[in-house]
């Protein structure tokens, strides 16, 4: 990624990517119901490393599958790479885990940027106490292997109505995870700092008792005179 759009998702919420990423036609590209454990944490930013999970038959499944070095589960925790967002596909089933807090802090202690899943975490209380970015449907202590199995590392997924290439740009904020195609990373996060500026001006002018009538948005040219006067006086 470049390390400016980097620094430019640091500072903007998912709500301004998601108008964003609305007006070059994407619609749907915040996961739904999943949360963050901790929403007072900095923004999560890094690229999409990927897991993917099927349905468990329990003769494949057993608990003796994790004395496997190369379990998929496993592997990628190791694998994942710092800098990345360790995306997690488990069907939106959060009635057993997709990790649990020992595979989260190895992450972490691996630099990686954050942890996603449209499941459930166990241990979640510990993940939460964290300073490492984690987000899920919901906490479940049951393990991964009664439900899950753990298939594919870093190949497209679906992860809570939302694809998910390896490589495209992960952001999340306290309200939830949001996807970037990576062709796009640039583009979406210089508007969205320019938007995020606008927007600072905008509730500075509502705060002070202005109409949002030809002020949101500026239909009103002295509304545009004046964010740019705006701009310039804030350095932005």
């Amino acid at each position: 990624m470049n390390p400016q759009t980097r620094e430019r998702l640091l500072g903007v919420s998912t709500a301004t990517l998601c108008t964003a990423l609305f007006k070059r036609g994407l619609r749907h590209q915040f996961i739904q119901d999943v949360r963050p454990l901790n929403p007072n944490l900095p923004n999560m930013v890094g690229e999409a490393f990927t897991l993917r999970y099927i349905p468990a038959r329990e003769d494949l499944n057993p608990i003796s599958v994790f004395q496997d070095r190369a379990h998929p589960q496993r592997k990628a925790v190791e694998e994942c790479a710092p800098g990345a967002v360790f995306m997690v596909d488990s069907r939106k089933d959060a009635r057993a885990a997709s990790a649990g807090s020992i595979l989260v802090t190895r992450l972490m202690k691996r630099g990686v940027a954050g942890i996603v899943t449209d499941g459930g975490f166990r241990d979640s209380p510990e993940i939460a106490r964290l300073p490492f970015p984690a987000y899920h449907h919901r906490p479940s202590a049951p393990t991964n292997l009664t439900l899950h199995q753990a298939l594919d590392i870093n190949v497209p997924i679906g992860c809570g109505d939302v694809a998910v290439w390896p490589g495209d740009v992960v952001v999340g904020d306290a309200e939830g995870v949001v996807v970037i195609p990576a062709h796009l990373a640039d583009d979406v996060a210089a508007d969205a700092v320019d938007m995020t500026a606008f927007e600072d001006f905008v509730t500075e002018r509502v705060q002070a008792g202005q109409s949002i009538l030809g002020l949101y948005p500026p239909t009103e040219e002295a509304n545009r005179v004046a964010f740019e006067a705006w701009r310039r006086a804030h350095g932005r």
